[in-house]
């Protein structure tokens, strides 16, 4: 009888343990180096170990790692301003990972519409295949019945509709509707790029029935896209977004930023996080954004993800198992008419971290910092694969 294994088997993990990153390479207990086409899930948007993070943190740990929200707390003050100044948002509220950062958007919205004299509003449409987390509340908000399955009852207050599709929106809402929560790209389900027009027809909808209109921008929020906030390619704005991954370069943190008007339904009490926003990972978060906005990363991830979409559309010349690519910066996907996740699983064995959605779709969530020459190493490894095995 085999030794029982002291982790619960929440994940399948492939048999492969990292040791050292830097840049976009890992290395492995064994000393082997992997091009990390992944990001730890689009956490590590610097790459691996960004020197101005790493300094900050070690610098943070011997100073203050800790202290409650009881107390006014200077970095996180520091960078809430700095989030504010990146879009449409005046206040933040600071948790610790994107399920946490959605169900505060989720409670915010409640609460603001009793504000507002509806009590009865609680009611969030969400999008078919979208992901919002894997607390009750969030699991309840994705609409995803292999993601749901098994921890039924689900939390009342949402209904579903296809995404991409403004009129099933404008059709699901009722009397009890409070508001619309989606991704401005679907990650986890494939990389779903919308109509272009998509975003802007949702808040037609929202202000045209008194809604709030909520992004989940965990995954294309810090840049993914090419602009600090996915939807800022559609020249609107939410009243409450949502991010996490990418903000502390690995640290664990989210937040929720939200108008004034609507920020003011969380008084003292309201909502809490013991550990969101605390000084180690604010110093983690202030040092990602600074190497973000003041060094110039972002400002080549439009040019890095069109080398990207040329690199893509060639390989899908050369494949035929190739369906489709899609990518928006540096967030993209390739459709293949064959099992993806043996693809992955033999890409791994060769040097490259991808990782398989909806049973046919490789993911790519590069590094920011991703070279043209490592662009060419990855894919040149992805289509020696189809070459090799297909």
């Amino acid at each position: 009888m085999s030794e029982l294994h002291p982790i619960m088997t929440t994940y399948g993990r492939f048999p492969v343990a990292f040791t050292r990153g830097a840049g976009c390479r890992l290395w492995d207990e064994d000393g082997r180096e992997y091009l990390d086409f992944l990001s730890g899930i689009g956490v590590n948007n610097l790459g691996h170990c960004p020197p101005k993070v790493v300094a900050a943190i070690r610098e943070q740990a011997g100073t203050l790692i800790h202290t409650s929200n009881l107390y006014r707390i200077p970095l996180q003050e520091k960078l809430a301003a700095r989030l504010v100044a990146t879009g449409f948002a005046d206040q933040v509220f600071f948790c610790n990972s994107g399920a946490e950062a959605n169900e505060a958007a989720i409670k915010l919205t409640r609460k603001a519409m009793r504000d507002r004299g509806h009590p009865g509003r609680f009611e969030i449409i969400t999008a078919c295949n979208g992901f919002h987390g894997r607390t009750l509340a969030t699991l309840s908000a994705t609409a995803q019945e292999k993601v749901q399955r098994g921890f039924e009852p689900l939390m009342p207050g949402f209904r579903y509709v296809h995404y991409d599709d403004p009129a099933a929106v404008e059709k699901a809402i009722s009397p009890y509707t409070a508001g619309i929560l989606v991704e401005p790209i679907q990650g986890e389900s494939g990389v779903r790029i919308p109509d272009p027009g998509y975003l802007a027809a949702l808040r037609a909808i929202a202000d045209r029935h008194g809604l709030l209109l909520i992004l989940d921008e965990v995954q294309t929020g810090m840049g993914r896209t090419g602009k600090f906030w996915c939807h800022q390619w559609s020249g609107i704005t939410p009243d409450i977004l949502t991010v996490a991954k990418g903000l502390a370069s690995g640290v664990p943190m989210g937040a929720c930023l939200a108008t004034a008007e609507v920020a003011a339904s969380f008084t003292p009490g309201t909502h809490a996080s013991t550990f969101g926003g605390n000084p180690l990972a604010c110093a983690a978060a202030l040092a990602t954004l600074e190497t973000l906005l003041d060094d110039g990363v972002l400002a080549q991830v439009v040019a890095r993800g069109e080398y990207l979409a040329r690199r893509l559309h060639a390989l899908a010349d050369e494949h035929e198992m190739i369906l489709a690519t899609r990518n928006m910066g540096l967030m993209a996907a390739v459709e293949l008419n064959v099992p993806a996740e043996e693809v992955n699983a033999m890409c791994l064995n060769r040097g490259l971290l991808l990782s398989c959605q909806m049973g046919t779709t490789l993911r790519m969530l590069p590094p920011l910092i991703v070279t043209e020459e490592e662009i060419d190493q990855g894919l040149a490894i992805l289509g020696s694969v189809l070459t090799d095995q297909f």
